[in-house]
């Protein structure tokens, strides 16, 4: 499979990915150890609460996984597609999740559980934003399916098989990425303690200038690139 992605899914791809890994690290490392990006390891947690009756720590675990579901709702509302296409009001997305992280720092700061769920709707609206391009899996803030991508790749080599190039490129960008931002969300929190949100809060807002002003770069190219009409000879 050629590698025909344009620059901005990658660029976006791994900012993103960086954006979430400081985020999950930061959640993780704060007063109830947990993570936010992805949901797998918090529904056994949730079973496990559940199992022993600990109803503080289910309703948490709950309210972790609500919130990410209705980030991604919020996107889905607003993007309203499912492959990644330039046009699509992804700015707005980055602003809303720039504003959500922003609004955490305050409540972990105040050891308020409301700030892990703001958390947790940022990551699942930034996920939902991005899901595929030209048939290659786009997920920023999990690496599950990344390292199952990768797999697969070097079980094609294995036998011999085409290896889709694009999938397995995007996936070792989106891991670099994710891990790069867990070593520098950890660091900053050690530094800064909560207000380290702060930083991929500006990065998320930061992208999603870019990212407009890109599209309209775009779009003025478009414009004088387009043919014009003749004059009418009427006039």
């Amino acid at each position: 499979m050629g590698l025909q992605l344009p620059r901005w899914v990658w660029v976006g791809a791994i900012t993103l990915a960086c954006i979430a890994g400081m985020v999950n690290v930061i959640g993780y490392l704060g007063f109830e150890h947990q993570a936010v990006s992805h949901l797998t390891g918090t529904t056994s947690l949730l079973g496990a609460a559940l199992a022993a009756g600990d109803w503080r720590a289910a309703g948490h675990l709950w309210g972790v996984l609500i919130a990410f579901c209705l980030g991604a709702t919020v996107s889905g509302l607003v993007i309203q597609d499912g492959t990644l296409r330039l046009g699509r009001r992804y700015g707005v997305v980055l602003a809303l999740e720039s504003l959500l992280l922003a609004a955490a720092v305050p409540l972990f700061e105040r050891e308020q559980v409301l700030g892990a769920l703001l958390a947790a709707m940022a990551c699942g609206l930034q996920n939902a934003m991005v899901t595929t391009y030209s048939g290659a899996a786009v997920r920023t803030t999990h690496l599950s399916g990344m390292f199952t991508d990768l797999g697969i790749g070097l079980g094609h080599l294995l036998r011999g098989l085409p290896l889709p190039v694009r999938r397995l490129t995007l996936s070792g960008l989106i891991i670099s990425g994710f891990l790069g931002g867990g070593i520098l969300g950890a660091w900053l929190f050690g530094l800064l303690r909560y207000q380290a949100l702060l930083v991929p809060s500006a990065l998320t807002g930061l992208t999603g200038i870019g990212y407009v002003a890109y599209r309209q770069a775009v779009l003025v190219r478009q414009r004088r690139a387009a043919p014009k009409d003749p004059p009418s000879p009427h006039r």
